[in-house]
């Protein structure tokens, strides 16, 4: 069989809403994507409002803008995450601050955000790793003590729930989620910004696109003098387009759904993986829930194959894997850049060194996951 790592769970409502759209004649940011925010922010609940743009790393990128985050402030972060977490910190100026994960989470430590917590700190933005929500009645706990922001990296984390809320209705000040094509739900590409803030939803309402303070919409769907508009900021080209909201709308309606399979897989994974030499997933706690976006295995140090040589048996046998991730501290930009070696966060380079991401998503049959299964007992037995 070939199992790829991921496969898109595209339906004949996402397609035929896509048509919609292009028969309508309105391409660009206009009523799908007004939906889609109305629909999304009623989903989240707790009062937020949600901003769609173009991408996860848009969503951090503007809330962090609208805090007025600029040169000379710090931002505490993970090592242990994609890039564009780190990027949109500079984008504004400032500076990155990374700390180490949990050995056993992977997720960012709130002690170790208080060990980096200084005068120049004024934001913490946590990445909920693989799904799995961060601690964050601890990390808001400490940002309201010091009087920081939390802007959360949510891309892994639809639906996740902390203390029995979903994240981005848990208090923090923003949080930005991800319709990258790999993601718990998608719009090909896409991403939303949800804040209860009204002047920080209205400040990234005007920056997705060039600063203008008009809405694309507003301007094109009005029959008064929708010409005149004015530009208040330098702004940025971050909006959604129709095309990719017409996916969205029906994604998430069916993104508990989702939920649900993923779940039921990770379950799978852990029953059939508990004798082998690996070091599991942890389970989310008793009021929380975790999303699955990934399912990341360790190989332990009594395992038959290297991590490299897994990843190459597994390519043998027609099932694809991945790396999540290289800490940032380990690339060479952030190296070079903040002067750090490879073992200053050892708990995220003992993590890297022997992760393996292997195939979950929304739609894998019974069969493909039992090949996935069969193949790795056989390789670790």
């Amino acid at each position: 069989m070939k199992i790829p790592f991921f496969r898109p769970a595209i339906g004949e409502d996402e397609i035929a809403e896509v048509i919609e759209s292009l028969r309508s004649g309105w391409l660009t940011t206009g009523p799908k994507t007004a939906q889609f925010e109305a629909d999304f922010a009623a989903f989240i609940g707790g009062g937020v409002q949600a901003v769609a743009v173009n991408s996860a790393t848009a969503a951090l990128h503007l809330a962090l803008e609208a805090l007025n985050i600029g040169p000379g402030d710090e931002v505490i972060c993970p090592t242990l995450t994609f890039t564009a977490t780190a990027e949109v910190i500079q984008y504004l100026g400032a500076d990155p601050v990374f700390v180490d994960c949990d050995p056993v989470t992977a997720n960012i430590l709130p002690a170790s955000i208080s060990a980096a917590i200084t005068p120049k700190t004024k934001a913490i933005l946590p990445v909920h790793f693989a799904g799995l929500p961060c601690d964050m009645p601890a990390i808001l706990a400490l940002a309201k003590q010091h009087g920081l922001f939390v802007v959360d990296d949510a891309a892994h984390a639809l639906p996740t729930l902390s203390a029995g809320r979903l994240i981005g209705a848990c208090g923090t000040t923003a949080t930005a989620f991800s319709f990258y094509a790999n993601k718990t739900m998608t719009t090909g590409e896409g991403g939303m910004l949800v804040t209860t803030d009204p002047e920080i939803a209205a400040r990234a309402r005007t920056m997705r696109l060039h600063g203008i303070s008009k809405d694309v919409f507003d301007r094109f769907s009005s029959v008064k003098a929708s010409w005149r508009y004015d530009v208040v900021a330098p702004g940025y080209k971050y909006n959604m387009t129709d095309i990719a909201a017409s996916l969205g709308v029906h994604q998430l309606k069916r993104v508990s759904g989702f939920a649900t399979d993923r779940t039921e897989q990770a379950e799978r994974y852990l029953e059939a993986f508990a004798t082998l030499p690996l070091t599991l997933p942890a389970r989310a706690g008793a009021t929380d829930t975790h999303a699955w976006h990934l399912f990341v295995i360790r190989l332990n140090d009594d395992a038959a194959l290297s991590r490299d040589d897994f990843i190459a048996a597994m390519q043998a046998a027609g099932i694809g894997t991945s790396v999540h991730y290289m800490p940032l501290h380990m690339m060479t930009y952030w190296s070079e850049r903040y002067h750090y070696q490879p073992d200053d966060f050892p708990n995220a380079q003992a993590f890297f060194e022997r992760c393996v991401s292997i195939p979950l998503f929304q739609g894998m049959t019974f069969e493909e996951q039992g090949y996935v299964i069969d193949t790795i007992k056989n390789l670790l037995h």
